[in-house]
């Protein structure tokens, strides 16, 4: 296990950034602690044809700018919450309108656009980098002081693990992701259309037309939300009114265990992204907004040029007492647990 550090730019506030790169002798993944946000994840090694097969940027401006979030850390609460505003326990707040009358992750400026402490660990067949920061009682509106701890580190067995940890000293809504765009033909490859995708989910969570959940969770048998079996993504996309960006409750989830959430395939390659996670539900989020935004080496990233699962809880839930609970309380300990292996 390898594990370099470098120096990624100079914020406007003249803070220093640093990139952190982990690599087992098989693959790689960099993260910098701009946002705690991943840049890369190159399969292979330079003698072995590496592709980076997640979307990004070459320099600290573009995540400075980073409006489709790539890469990063999402926080206090991923996802959409309706109105912009909740109730928690008799007691009203009001958090930022940024999306068609919602709040979208959290709010601008996301926990992606803070500049995080970073710290290293390496053992014989893990190695990673650990984000710190405190989250301040008010920050986008959100009550509660909240020290957070994020984990990113890679295997011996070509898994990227992702933990989360957290506390809060008043009761919050709480609900971390991670929004790293996948193209596992290579970042410069074009549309995901024809990767292949399997969920491990019997029910989806339908939405309106600003993504803001109009039931409960529906069973996805006979719909175009049906990835049981595993099937190109391309052959239903069509059916959705913008594409798949919905939440997909996984099957099994809410006993704490790391339950199996999604296999992706690219066919000509063959590289397989293998999805397992503590949380309840999972993001599946087809590109359907990127339009020609310039990433790494100056590749126009077009339309549907990568994909997210986003390991999470569902959409709006502090408005939806039927879904998963989401409030962090004092004298309860946030832990969530991802992991993608990868295998080419």
């Amino acid at each position: 296990m390898k594990l370099k550090k470098r120096p990624f730019g100079v914020l406007s506030d003249g803070k220093k950034v640093s990139l952190f790169t982990v690599s087992n002798g098989q693959m790689s993944f960099s993260a910098t602690d701009y946002g705690c946000t991943i840049t890369s994840i190159v399969l292979g090694t330079q003698d072995k044809m590496p592709v980076d097969v997640v979307l990004g940027y070459s320099t600290l401006e573009g995540y400075v700018r980073n409006p489709l979030f790539f890469g990063a850390l999402i926080g206090r609460y991923a996802n959409r919450i309706a109105r912009a505003s909740f109730s928690l326990d008799g007691k009203e707040y009001t958090l930022q309108n940024n999306d068609n009358g919602n709040c979208l992750h959290g709010g601008n400026p996301g926990w992606h656009k803070q500049l995080w402490e970073a710290d290293v660990f390496k053992k014989q067949n893990e190695a990673g980098v650990v984000f710190t920061r405190i989250s301040p009682d008010g920050e986008q509106g959100f009550p509660g002081n909240c020290p957070v701890r994020v984990i990113y580190s890679l295997t011996a067995d070509n898994e990227i693990v992702i933990r989360y940890s957290a506390r809060s000293d008043a009761p919050t809504p709480f609900n971390l992701t991670n929004h790293t765009y996948f193209n596992l033909a290579g970042q410069d490859s074009g549309p995901i259309l024809d990767h292949r995708l399997q969920l491990f989910c019997d029910g989806y969570v339908p939405v309106d037309s600003i993504a803001i959940p109009v039931g409960g969770v529906s069973p996805v048998e006979g719909t175009p939300f049906d990835f049981r079996t595993a099937k190109r993504i391309g052959d239903g996309i069509d059916q959705v009114p913008g594409g798949y960006d919905h939440n997909w409750a996984v099957n099994s989830a809410g006993d704490g265990a790391l339950n199996p959430v999604a296999v992706l395939q690219e066919p000509v390659s063959g590289r397989t992204l293998s999805v397992y996670s503590t949380q309840p539900g999972v993001q599946f989020y087809a590109g359907n907004f990127i339009d020609g935004e310039t990433g790494k080496n100056g590749f126009v990233y077009g339309n549907r040029s990568g994909l997210c699962l986003e390991t999470q809880h569902f959409p709006d839930s502090p408005h939806r007492p039927e879904f998963p609970g989401c409030i962090l309380r004092p004298d309860t300990l946030y832990r969530q647990k991802t992991v993608w292996q990868f295998t080419f």
